[in-house]
């Protein structure tokens, strides 16, 4: 094997590791502020709007979510609330039924057959030229439909995503990394948006022109595939951070980690139906995002194994690569710390859960893509976030 075949593997996975996290939101930042293409609203706009409920067994939040949909500041002649029940084993279906109001409607499905079905039986029973997706334990602010809905006075949008926050739990830390993590991811939906189009939506809180509704495969990412069709038609797809929903975060690292792993191998299924977006002579920029922001964020644990990998065999040939495999070791060796104050209960501090949560987020995005490729595929769904109460106004982002 060549001699510098170690060093050029090392700095190849150093520079891909570099570009997603700090390279591209870098890249982005410089391009919106360069120009930003801000979408034509319309406060006064309101169209009729359907909002799709999606819920499997949720007797103990599904009243919630009614009580905040029923009191959203909207029309009430223009504002109709279906729930979709994936074959619910519990009150959930009763509880809607019972709900004296004309605007809600129950839509039963016959048999358990996953969120996107759901999905796809819902918009065909829609009465709304607007759909906004929710998910039952998401409880919006009461201007989130309107926030929302003057964005499509603008032609050229055709689904706008809002912004989910968490009801953070200082005592939690699966929680209060989660939410760490979630701004980052904000501020890079912002300024995709500010450019053009977001990557991808949000299934608490998104909404679309039903015209551009098609149907999706059962194994399909709704909130992926949906908003990257619509893209892929030609529309933009925007953030519209105003139109606010709160959720609690997941129940532990265990169902966090769980989580990730889905969303991660729905979401290369989903890659591989939409790869055409990656095309940059077809896309342009769009093409380099759908890269960065999805696919390469998938990759980042392989390239750090090869970047460990091949600092370990260069790291006598220069102060800069043992300071680089040192510095490799102690944040592994503090997200190990992390792991077995977790796994024991005792209490820790962020200088090992921030590692450990990082190393489970990349762990995650590992067994996710593994799977899909090994032709694993996921269809039902089940939340694995508790619910958040409606007036929660604790958010570790932008207020």
């Amino acid at each position: 094997m060549p001699a510098d075949f170690w060093p050029v593997l090392f700095w190849i996975n150093l520079a891909l590791v570099v570009w997603v996290y700090a390279g591209y939101p870098f890249t982005l930042h410089l391009m919106a502020r360069s120009g930003s293409r801000m979408p034509l609203t319309d406060d006064r706009a309101e169209p009729m709007v359907t909002l799709v409920i999606s819920a499997y067994n949720e007797e103990s939040v599904i009243g919630e979510k009614l009580g905040n949909s029923l009191s959203l500041d909207y029309p009430s002649d223009r504002l109709e609330i279906l729930v979709v029940s994936d074959h619910s084993s519990d009150r959930t279906d009763e509880i809607v039924q019972h709900t004296d109001d004309p605007r809600v409607r129950l839509l039963r499905l016959p048999e358990r057959s996953g969120k996107t079905i759901g999905l796809n039986t819902a918009v065909a029973d829609a009465r709304g030229e607007i759909i906004v997706f929710s998910d039952a334990n998401a409880m919006y602010r009461p201007d989130a439909i309107r926030c929302l809905v003057r964005n499509f006075a603008d032609p050229t949008v055709g689904a706008v995503t809002g912004e989910s926050r968490y009801a953070e739990d200082l005592s939690d830390a699966s929680t209060r990394n989660e939410s760490a993590y979630w701004h980052y991811e904000l501020r890079i939906k912002a300024m995709e948006s500010a450019i053009g189009s977001v990557v991808g939506g949000d299934g608490a809180i998104y909404a679309i022109r039903r015209e551009l509704y098609a149907t999706m495969d059962a194994g399909d990412l709704s909130d992926f595939v949906n908003p990257m069709q619509i893209i892929a038609g030609g529309y933009r797809n925007i953030f519209e951070p105003t139109a606010v929903s709160y959720e609690g975060g997941a129940d532990g690292f265990d169902a966090e980690f769980r989580r990730k792993v889905r969303i991660v191998n729905r979401a290369w299924h989903a890659t591989r139906k939409m790869r055409g977006l990656l095309n940059p002579f077809r896309h342009g920029f769009f093409a380099i995002q759908f890269w960065s922001h999805k696919l390469l964020r998938w990759l980042v644990p392989v390239f750090l194994i090869l970047l460990l990998a091949s600092n370990l065999v260069i790291a006598g040939r220069s102060g800069i690569y043992a300071v680089a495999l040192a510095g490799q070791i102690v944040i592994y060796g503090a997200a190990a710390i992390g792991w077995l104050l977790w796994i024991t209960g005792a209490p820790s501090t962020r200088f090992v859960q921030i590692p450990f949560y990082f190393c489970l987020v990349n762990t995650a995005s590992l067994v996710g893509v593994c799977e899909a490729i090994a032709g694993k595929r996921y269809t039902m769904w089940l939340s694995s976030r508790p619910p958040s109460p409606a007036t929660v106004e604790k958010s570790p982002d932008m207020d």
